[in-house]
């Protein structure tokens, strides 16, 4: 699947993709197992109307589109919503990614209706994604919150901690969200600092993930132990244990970050 981004849609086309969310979830056609965004004209053809419409740019050759339904939408039999995270394991990282723009988008035009500073309505400026107020000149773009997230490693062993807010007795590798003023790398130290009580070195970059939940750039990052005990804050942790790679706990999905640096340490370190 190829995407190439876009803000001008074109004038005309027999089809496109759909990804229309509808209280925060994703309208979806499901046969035979397989899992898409509608592909048709417009959703009209579904008997849907459609409140905020952007154009995202092309996939596979086909214009791409991010929608709002209204709450009360009456989805056909033949269509389903399906929440963003319950499509981990049914899509291509591919497809994922542009649903989490799409959602991304929506949400930033659901909050944004109205000027920041002097609350006047706003509007959608005409070949850039952002909103402009028409009465103090003010431009609001797409809220991106950049979030640090750290592998830290003590020899052959990696720190995993279970956070509060985790439904189920699932570990992963610690996060954070960055600070005004702060660099990132100051964020990771903070972060660990603050939330297990630890000293770190050698902190090095390790890749980035969008994750539109609702609107974070996670920045991966790799560190090794320096120091300290574990002292959880028990606002964010409730528990933080040191783990070889041959018996790890209950750990995310493949298409996180948090799994790609968890893979990283298991592919790199010898079991025992």
């Amino acid at each position: 699947m190829k995407f190439i981004p876009g803000i001008i849609p074109p004038t005309s086309y027999p089809q496109a993709y759909w990804f229309a969310y509808c209280q925060d979830k994703l309208l979806i056609v499901k046969e035979a197992g397989r899992v898409s965004p509608p592909l048709v004209a417009t959703l009209a053809e579904y008997g849907i109307s459609t409140h905020s419409v952007y154009y995202l740019g092309t996939l596979d050759g086909y214009p791409a589109f991010a929608a709002l339904l209204a709450d009360d939408t009456a989805i056909p039999t033949d269509l389903e919503l399906l929440g963003l995270r319950q499509l981990f394991s049914l899509v291509a990282d591919e497809w994922f990614y542009l649903a989490g723009r799409a959602r991304q988008i929506i949400e930033w035009d659901k909050t944004h209706q109205f000027c920041g500073r002097c609350g006047s309505t706003t509007t959608v400026k005409t070949g850039e994604r952002a909103k402009l107020c028409p009465n103090c000149g003010l431009l609001s773009y797409p809220v991106i919150s950049p979030a640090i997230i750290v592998a830290i490693t003590r020899g052959n062993e990696i720190l995993l901690a279970r956070g509060t807010l985790f439904a189920v007795p699932m570990y992963s590798v610690l996060a954070g969200f960055v600070e005004p003023g702060e660099t990132l790398e100051e964020c990771v130290a903070r972060e660990v600092k603050e939330e297990v009580g630890l000293e770190i070195k050698d902190i090095r970059y390790f890749g980035s993930q969008p994750w539109p939940f609702p609107h974070s750039l996670m920045v991966g990052f790799t560190a090794e132990y320096a120091g300290g005990d574990l002292k959880l804050d028990p606002a964010e942790i409730i528990d933080a244990q040191w783990y070889k790679a041959d018996n790890l706990p209950l750990i995310p999905d493949k298409i996180s970050i948090a799994r790609r640096l968890i893979d990283w340490f298991s592919a790199k370190t010898p079991i025992g």
